[in-house]
């Protein structure tokens, strides 16, 4: 048992993060992509040189376009990027795509593109890939979880842009990793998961795409290396749909309640674990594995409106803000142009741009970006403490991060499940926070050695969780 852990946060055991040593973790017999070690692996770096720059991975040049492998195209943050490269072809340009069983989409999406690789959940997917792809030229096509590492790892893409929602997403960054590739990540599993040994691994090569974090790392100047001069990260949070109820009114909570988020558009995973602020604590333990900074560090408050990402202070008490529109071709752009930024302002439609169908869904038209004035919001910008009580995921999710070891992996594969049983109706809202915190005092947490200690971990936990929903039908 992990525990005690209880919706106040604490955990009545100490903290195992940073004991596990970064080398091995891969069963005898198993492929050697699994381990941890990793020959010319860069330790964190403050330089803060930019993505294209000095150390620039394969495949990109700092005068040329990024050569991008999208991990996850046809989800809204694969789609934000395909925005960016339709708009700036001189600057992105694409060159493996993969989705899971999302064909159609995938297959607008390679004609308009022209990937060199693509992969795919299984076989079924494949060959209606290559139906809908009659009379057009193949891009090479794998599938299964070596698919997505293939796609990652083997065009000629410099950078890969990890957007798989969930745990599925960690072996293929794991990949790009050992690979020498840049990383931009949305997928914060992966650093729930084995952040321990992944940050350590990508060193500067890490960039951070959720909003919060691109917010710190450009307060940052780029860098993610915190220790030096930082007093704490603040990160902020909307607030979710269910903002200012009580945790009686909680109770009566749907799916389609939860799903309704008033700011940002998400996949339904990624919206319920706002409405229960989960997803605020999965990014407490990616802010501490980004940036290095201890858990006594890094607080979340409620910045209704979303106006402000997040904030970092400094030991001289100064406060630096990040404000921008509440779309993530911002995070994905600095992602992949830092220390530069890309003229997003000053993009039209224009004769360079690529033409694709409406049906594609990955333009919210870009020039709206012009008409954005911070100091033009109606709603004044003001702060609010987190409802802890109401809410409990977040401190679960807080205790679990000093915990280290496995206990974050089986936090994320009990909150999965969970979620997935509430979007299907099998339980409560309230019940998903009940069953992570019973899974983590159920499950004997142990040190984090590699990626396939975490794996199992969070396939534990989920079969665990799932099990205890059949049960109490």
């Amino acid at each position: 048992m992990i525990g005690p852990f209880s919706p106040d946060g604490k955990s009545g055991q100490a903290g195992g993060a940073g004991q596990a040593s970064p080398l091995g973790g891969a069963p005898a017999g198993t492929s050697g992509s699994l381990s941890a070690s990793s020959p010319g692996s860069s330790s964190r770096s403050s330089s803060g040189s930019g993505a294209l720059g000095k150390g620039a991975p394969r495949g990109a040049a700092k005068s040329g376009p990024v050569r991008l492998a999208v991990l996850g195209s046809t989800g809204s943050i694969g789609r934000s990027a395909l925005s960016l490269a339709k708009h700036l072809p001189e600057r992105l340009q694409i060159a493996a795509l993969t989705a899971s069983t999302s064909v159609e989409a995938l297959s607008a999406q390679i004609r308009i593109f022209k990937p060199e690789i693509v992969a795919v959940s299984g076989e079924n997917e494949r060959k209606k890939l290559i139906g809908l792809l009659d009379g057009f030229p193949l891009p090479q096509i794998e599938i299964g979880e070596d698919g997505l590492s293939l796609a990652a790892t083997k065009s000629s893409a410099g950078a890969v842009l990890s957007a798989i929602v969930g745990s599925a997403g960690l072996l293929p960054t794991w990949a790009a990793a050992k690979a020498g590739l840049k990383v931009a990540l949305a997928n914060k599993e992966s650093l729930v998961l084995a952040g321990e040994i992944l940050a350590p691994l990508l060193g500067d090569r890490l960039s951070p795409v959720d909003s919060e974090h691109s917010a710190i790392f450009q307060a940052l100047g780029g860098r993610l290396d915190g220790s030096k001069d930082v007093r704490r990260l603040i990160l902020t949070a909307s607030g979710g749909p269910f903002r200012g109820w009580s945790k009686e009114r909680l109770s009566g909570a749907t799916p389609e309640m939860a799903l309704n988020h008033p700011t940002w558009s998400m996949g339904p995973k990624i919206s319920c674990d706002s409405a229960t602020m989960m997803n605020k604590g999965l990014e407490v333990i990616e802010a501490h594995h980004l940036f290095g900074l201890s858990y006594d560090d890094i607080d979340v408050i409620v910045q209704p409106g979303s106006a402000i990402h997040s904030l970092v202070e400094f030991e001289d008490a100064s406060l630096l803000a990040q404000l921008g529109p509440a779309d993530m071709r911002l995070a994905i752009a600095y992602a992949l142009s830092h220390p530069d930024r890309w003229p997003l302002l000053r993009v039209r439609d224009r004769p360079g741009s690529l033409e694709m169908p409406d049906s594609l869904q990955i333009d919210s038209k870009i020039e709206d970006f012009s008409g954005y004035r911070p100091f033009e919001l109606k709603d004044p910008i003001a702060f609010e403490e987190p409802n802890r009580e109401a809410f409990p995921c977040l401190a679960l999710a807080e205790a679990a991060g000093r915990q280290g070891g496995t206990a974050p992996a089986i936090l994320n594969g009990a909150n999965e499940a969970a979620v997935a049983a509430f979007l299907s109706g099998k339980i409560s809202f309230p019940q998903i926070a009940e069953m992570v915190s019973w899974c983590l005092n159920h499950m004997a947490g142990r040190h984090l050695v590699g990626v396939l200690d975490a794996l199992a971990a969070d396939a534990e936990a989920r079969a665990l969780v799932e099990a205890r929903v059949r049960a109490s039908k």
